[in-house]
């Protein structure tokens, strides 16, 4: 009897050992991946800060072109803002975005890349700012509501200012906003009977879509 009892109890005993184990080795893998994610967010958090931090130097380098009318449009072109110590993409910049109802203000850079697109709304296809035609301007629509984040809250009637290199401002009256197919082109069309025009775009990150507004200068 005596050893059936001491059989039960060595049992018990390994089981619980083995329960103990089990458990411990649940919560350091729990506590490890929880350090994993609080690192990650906090890098988000900073590399987000920090392209923010770009975005409104290359404003306020925008903005102090402006405000020196014999400064030549064409020699600001020309200085190529470094964005990174590590990257050696140099964006250009070209003009400015602001849509007060969305408390939205960035510098609109020449040319679309993954990384250029990361910083600041790009210049994906068309003229100039400010210039006739249809300018294209491509943005990320990131979940923290920097760059096009917010650009779901405009609606028809909302105004956009865009400022060029001379630092003169249009306003554009939004009239068009929708979603099309990823792969659909027909909002790069240049046909705006002689007026200046812009198109927004950035991904609808739900349904893989993208959203486009469309805006013409106010006459």
């Amino acid at each position: 009897m005596n050893q059936i009892l001491d059989s039960n109890f060595n049992i018990d005993k390994n089981y619980s050992f083995s329960k103990l184990k089990k458990f411990k080795i649940i919560f350091w893998v729990f506590i490890i991946i929880t350090i994993f994610f609080i690192i990650f967010y906090f890098y988000l958090k900073y590399n987000t800060s920090q392209k923010e931090k770009i975005s409104k130097s290359l404003v306020d380098n925008f903005s102090i072109t402006t405000l020196y009318p014999n400064i030549n449009s064409s020699d600001y072109i020309s200085q190529k803002i470094a964005y990174s110590e590590n990257d050696k993409i140099e964006p250009f910049v070209v003009g400015l975005i602001k849509i007060d109802k969305i408390d939205l203000m960035y510098p609109i850079l020449s040319h679309s890349t993954e990384d250029l697109l990361s910083i600041a709304p790009c210049r994906f296809y068309g003229p100039l700012p400010n210039n006739v035609g249809n300018l294209c301007i491509a943005g990320h629509n990131y979940a923290n509501n920097t760059l096009f984040g917010k650009l779901h809250l405009i609606t028809i009637g909302d105004v956009v200012e865009i400022y060029d290199l001379d630092g003169t401002k249009l306003l554009y009256t939004i009239y068009e906003k929708k979603e099309i197919n990823s792969d659909d082109l027909s909002c790069l069309n240049q046909s705006t009977d002689g007026l200046c025009e812009i198109t927004l775009i950035t991904c609808n990150t739900i349904k893989g879509n993208r959203t486009i507004i469309k805006a013409k200068e106010n006459r």
